[in-house]
């Protein structure tokens, strides 16, 4: 789904500003198009500075809205950086209403194969990132009185994830920081929600494969789907748990469903991940059919 493609604009965003980290693919990108669709001033942040310009550049002269976009080169590990583009959202709105804690990495396969510099690199994007944004933001929005602050987890951050254990630690430590946040940012009149979506239609889905790890199939028969969630129909779900003040935002249903049997019966939960992870290597170990 795409602007002019029969986007559902979401009401109550309009004339707010945002900043959007790992807006340049992905589910930041579709933040950051529901968002300008709403109404809302966004600045789309990525490593990637291309990616984030060229997203920017897309989403604007297409809303319906009255949003904006422009896009800033953010590397979330560089604390001053965030820091520093939160006073320049601040200087130019007057307050940053949303800050979209999003990017994120992802190594899949058995953990004895992660070196030091992997592990290393996961804590720093996964975690440390998102505790900038939180650092940075959280502050100026107790100033005001008001804001939201919005972490990208996962259903990672849940559930436990075999073959994916560098990241399913660092999104439980969102979810850990966000659903305990909320307790203290209730009094000052700001919002937390953590997005713990499955398997979503973005490029994660094939990258930090270690030694033959398929994550595309590993997430997709793990979860008994067979197409991944649409990131644009996520944002727009997202956007509504933001205006509601959801502490949790679970997509789809059939995650929800995953999340309830996880609380209810941990060692069933248990049993199912390990014979999937048996499964798993026994499939890559065996290589294509007919090989």
């Amino acid at each position: 789904m795409r602007p002019g493609r029969g986007r559902r604009s979401t009401p109550g965003f309009a004339g707010r500003s945002a900043i959007v980290t790992g807006g340049g693919s992905g589910i930041g990108a579709a933040l950051a198009r529901a968002l300008v669709a709403a109404g809302a001033h966004v600045v789309v942040t990525d490593i990637d500075p291309v990616a984030a310009r060229r997203v920017a550049e897309e989403i604007t002269p297409g809303t319906t809205g009255r949003g904006s976009a422009r896009s800033e080169a953010l590397d979330v590990t560089d604390a001053r950086a965030v820091s520093d583009l939160v006073g320049e959202v601040v200087a130019e709105h007057g307050g940053l209403d949303l800050m979209f804690a999003n990017a994120g990495i992802t190594w899949g396969g058995d953990t004895e194969q992660l070196t030091l510099g992997q592990w290393d690199a996961i804590v720093d994007v996964n975690i440390r990132g998102v505790v900038h944004c939180v650092h940075a933001a959280y502050p100026e929005m107790i100033r005001r009185g008001t804001g939201s602050l919005v972490l990208t987890a996962s259903m990672g951050g849940l559930c436990p994830a075999g073959l994916i254990t560098s990241y399913a630690m660092t999104k439980h430590a969102v979810v850990g920081l966000g659903l305990s946040l909320r307790a203290e940012a209730a009094g000052h009149g700001v919002g937390v929600t953590v997005v713990c979506p499955a398997a979503v239609d973005t490029a994660i889905l094939d990258k930090g494969e270690l030694d033959g790890f398929d994550g595309r199939h590993y997430y997709l028969e793990g979860q008994g789907v067979r197409e991944p969630l649409d990131p644009d129909l996520l944002a727009e779900s997202v956007l509504r748990g933001v205006l509601g003040n959801r502490a949790l935002v679970i997509e789809p249903a059939r995650a929800r469903a995953t999340w309830r049997l996880q609380r209810l019966s941990p060692a069933l939960m248990d049993t199912m991940l390990t014979r999937y992870v048996r499964a798993t290597r026994r499939r890559r170990d065996e290589g294509p059919a007919g090989a």
